[in-house]
C-alpha cells in the first residue's frame, strides 16, 4: 500500500496524461489549498474529514485522526507527501506539487475550489467546479451539522491585500423546516428563509470574481433544536418527528466592484483584515476585527 495513492491519481488522471499537462505557477499556499481539498473529495477513504491545514515548518498539512493519516506539502522541495496509516510512520514522497496540481486543473470537475475554504465543511457536503460555475450538494442527503449558520463556501483568508473587492448577490429560492410542528395556537418562530441577501468582500481572492454558487443541501438539526425548543416541546407546543431537518436551494453571483462601502450590501468582509461591517440606519457599522 506504500504507493497506493500514487497509483489512484495516476489512474485517476490517465487519460488527461495523453494531452498538453499545463504546470503552473502559483501561491504555494492556495496550491496546497487546492490539492488538501481535492484529496478529501477524491479519496474519502484516506482523507474523510474537513481538516483545517495546519503549519510546522517546513510542513504545510492536515491530519485525518479517523485514518492516523497525514498529507501534505514541504516547502523546502516542493514535495507532496502522505504519512501514517497504510504509508507507515516516514513520509512518503508522491508527486511534485506543480505536477499534482496541473493534473487536478486539467481533470476538470475535481471538487477543488479554490475561491471556497471548504475546511470548515461537514462530511457529506459535495463541491464541484465547471469554469465559473460552483455546484454545494448534499446529494439529497441530511446531514448532520455543528452550525446552520456556518458558511459552507468561506471566502479564504489572504495573506496579502488583493486590491479586489467583490459583491455578491444570494438569492435564497426555497427553504423547508420538517419534523417539527407547532400547535395551530402557537406562532411558529422557524420562519423559512428565502430572499435576497447582498455582501461585499474586500481584498477578495481574484477566482471569486464572476464565480456563480448554486447550493441545494439538506441539515440535520436535531439535537440543535430539540436543545433549543425544549421548553416549548416540553409544554406541548411543539411536537418532534425526528429528525428534524432544514432543506434549502439558493444561487449566488458575484461581480468586481470599485468600492464595498458604495453598493448596497448588506454586510462587508475584509478577507485580508477580517474586519466585519454591517448596515445600519444606511450606515456601514464595524462589529468585529477577528485579528483582534
Amino acid at each position: 500500500m506504500k504507493h497506493r495513492l500514487k497509483q489512484l491519481i495516476s489512474s485517476a488522471c490517465a487519460l488527461i496524461l495523453v494531452g498538453n499537462i499545463q504546470i503552473v505557477s502559483a501561491d504555494l499556499t492556495t496550491d496546497t489549498e487546492t490539492l488538501l481539498n481535492w484529496a478529501e473529495n477524491t479519496y474519502p477513504q484516506f482523507f474523510p474529514s474537513r481538516r483545517a491545514t495546519q503549519s510546522l515548518e517546513p510542513w504545510l498539512y492536515r491530519y485525518y485522526p479517523e485514518t492516523n493519516t497525514y498529507a501534505g506539502v514541504n516547502k523546502d522541495d516542493n514535495g507532496v507527501y502522505v504519512m501514517g496509516g497504510s504509508w507507515g510512520d516516514s513520509p512518503t514522497y508522491i508527486d511534485n506539487l506543480p505536477s499534482i496540481i496541473g493534473l487536478i486543473n486539467n481533470s476538470g470537475g475535481n471538487g477543488s475550489i479554490p475561491a471556497c475554504n471548504t475546511a470548515n465543511a461537514p462530511t457529506g457536503f459535495s463541491y464541484s467546479q465547471s469554469g465559473n460555475v460552483v455546484t454545494i450538494t448534499t446529494n439529497g442527503q441530511c446531514i448532520k451539522v455543528p452550525n446552520m449558520a456556518a458558511n459552507f463556501c468561506e471566502t479564504p483568508v489572504q495573506p496579502t491585500q488583493t486590491g479586489i473587492s467583490i459583491f455578491t448577490t444570494s438569492d435564497v429560492t426555497a427553504s423547508e423546516w420538517r419534523g417539527i410542528t407547532f400547535n395551530s395556537n402557537f406562532p411558529d418562530p422557524l420562519v423559512s428563509m428565502t430572499g435576497t441577501f447582498k455582501q461585499c468582500t474586500i481584498n477578495a481572492p481574484a477566482e471569486q470574481a464572476n464565480l456563480v454558487v448554486h447550493s441545494d443541501t439538506c441539515m440535520d438539526m436535531t439535537e440543535q433544536m430539540e436543545a433549543s425548543l425544549a421548553s416549548l416541546i416540553e409544554a406541548g407546543h411543539a411536537t418532534v418527528t425526528p429528525p428534524i431537518t432544514f432543506a434549502s436551494k439558493s444561487t449566488y453571483s458575484s461581480q468586481a466592484v470599485a468600492d464595498c462601502f458604495a453598493t448596497d450590501a448588506d454586510s462587508i468582509y475584509d478577507a485580508f483584515t477580517q474586519q466585519v461591517w454591517i448596515k445600519q440606519n444606511g450606515q456601514f457599522v464595524e462589529i468585529s476585527n477577528q485579528n483582534q
